[in-house]
């Protein structure tokens, strides 16, 4: 049990029934009245965020998640293929709970998978940033360096993204997996 006055960003709670990550929580002590704390709650089993307030100082109990270094194999009907790296255990996980992450996997990477109690799998963690190959784009027009120009890219996941002129099929860029937008090359 941890305290509401405890809480940290990224913190795993159970609260309700449902698993909970913490994304923003604020403190306020009101002219009068109690103090509370306001939160911002993703479910982790259904990815919605909500808004909670607690008052301050109300115990909630902790989740224990486990986060297991995977490596994704393939898809296999509507499922997807994850390998324990460590003992070479194949996991299948359902497309549907992958929705945003199959933007950014691609055959051979590997991600951390999410399970609560050793048994309940959450879906996979990605990384701020990742590396992605452009299949398709057009070419760039030489001299069009002034502007900010960008150009849509496809990547090799089917991921489509905003480059600027100079990036060529075959390069190698990073892309944000907070928000799909391109970072930089890759060097």
């Amino acid at each position: 049990m941890i305290s509401t006055n405890e809480f940290k960003t990224g913190q795993t709670i159970l609260h309700e029934g449902n698993i909970y990550s913490v994304i923003e929580f604020m403190h306020v002590k009101p002219g009068k009245g109690a103090a509370f704390v306001r939160t911002k709650l993703r479910n982790l089993r259904t990815g919605a965020v909500t808004d909670y307030t607690f008052n301050a100082g109300t115990k909630i109990e902790r989740a224990q998640i486990d986060k297991i270094q995977m490596q994704y194999l393939y898809i296999s009907g509507e499922n997807h293929v994850f390998m324990n790296t460590e003992n070479y255990e194949q996991l299948e996980i359902p497309g549907a709970q992958l929705e945003k992450e199959l933007n950014y996997i691609f055959e051979g990477m590997e991600v951390e998978v999410m399970f609560y109690n050793n048994t309940e799998i959450l879906g996979v963690s990605l990384p701020d940033k990742v590396v992605l190959e452009v299949r398709e784009t057009v070419p760039g027009v030489k001299g069009d360096t002034k502007t900010n120009a960008m150009k849509d890219a496809i990547m090799q996941t089917g991921l489509l993204v905003k480059v600027p002129m100079f990036i060529e099929e075959g390069e190698k860029i990073i892309v944000s997996t907070q928000d799909g937008s391109y970072v930089s090359r890759d060097k």
